[in-house]
């Protein structure tokens, strides 16, 4: 997936996660695909990954488990 480099590169991928989420992509209750996964679909750092994952925990949308991964809230935050 090609991203714009001129902008946070975590942010747009924050956004991306979100709308999958609004969009029922990633339903409440699933698993989001680990670190790893993300940093291969859209070729950036684990660490990037990582402050996307906390942003996102941060709105409300996902929530961890240790050793387990993160998943979609049970009620995830709704825009408007």
């Amino acid at each position: 997936m090609d991203l714009d480099r001129t902008r946070p590169v975590w942010r747009q991928v924050a956004a991306i996660i979100a709308e999958r989420i609004a969009d029922g992509t990633y339903p409440a209750g699933a698993k989001v695909p680990s670190v790893v996964e993300l940093s291969t679909e859209f070729s950036i750092a684990a660490s990037t990954v990582q402050k996307v994952f906390a942003h996102l925990k941060a709105e409300g949308l996902i929530r961890t488990e240790v050793g387990l991964g993160s998943f979609v809230a049970d009620q995830p935050a709704t825009e408007g």
